[in-house]
C-alpha cells in the first residue's frame, strides 16, 4: 500500500499563470513558499523557506486565476508528482510539482471587487468566498448548522445531580 498526500500552508510567490491546452482544459501554475522557523545552536531564530511548484487543472485552475494573486496565503491539498523532459540541449531535466486537489484561501482577503460572485459556480464555499473545488478527493461531510438549538438531553438521567463518580 502507498499514500501520496501533501498538505501545505504558505504564501504564493507570483500570480497564477494559466494556459489552455488544445482540448480546452485549463492549467494554472504558481509557486508557494512555506517557511519553517527554528533556533540554531546559538539561540538565534532562523527562517528556512521552501518553494513549491503548484499545478492546478480544469475548474480549479480557472478559480485560482480569479482569486489568487502574489502574496495570497492559501492551504493546498494535493499530490507530489515528478516529471522529466529533454531540454533543447539534449539534457534530461526533472521537476517536482504539487498537483492540487483542493485549495482554500486563508488570511487577509484581497480586493476582488471586479470578481464574479463565487456563489454562481454552485460549489461549496471555501475560505473568503472562493468555491471549494476538489478533483478525485473525498468530499467532506456536510457540516451541521452550529447556530441551531442543541437537542435536549434524554430525561433518563438527572442533569442537576452533581454527585457523580467520574475521576476528573
Amino acid at each position: 500500500m502507498s499514500f501520496n498526500k501533501v498538505l501545505l500552508i504558505g504564501n504564493t510567490g507570483r500570480d497564477p499563470e494559466v494556459r489552455h491546452l488544445e482540448s480546452g482544459v485549463a492549467v494554472a501554475t504558481f509557486t508557494l513558499a512555506t517557511t519553517e522557523r527554528y533556533k540554531d545552536r546559538n539561540g538565534v531564530m532562523q527562517d528556512q523557506t521552501e518553494w513549491h511548484n503548484i499545478v492546478c487543472w480544469r475548474n480549479l485552475a480557472e478559480l485560482s486565476e480569479k482569486y489568487i494573486s502574489k502574496g495570497t496565503q492559501i492551504f493546498v491539498e494535493g499530490k507530489i508528482r515528478t516529471r522529466s523532459w529533454t531540454d533543447q540541449n539534449g539534457q534530461k531535466r526533472f521537476t517536482t510539482e504539487i498537483v492540487a486537489d483542493n485549495i482554500r484561501l486563508l488570511g487577509k482577503k484581497g480586493d476582488s471587487s471586479s470578481a464574479q460572485s463565487p456563489a454562481s459556480y454552485g460549489a461549496p464555499q471555501g475560505g473568503y468566498g472562493m468555491p471549494q473545488v476538489s478533483y478525485g478527493a473525498p468530499q467532506p461531510m456536510p457540516q451541521q448548522n452550529m447556530g441551531a438549538a442543541s437537542p435536549q438531553p434524554a430525561a433518563d438521567f438527572p442533569m442537576e445531580d452533581a454527585s457523580d463518580d467520574l475521576p476528573f
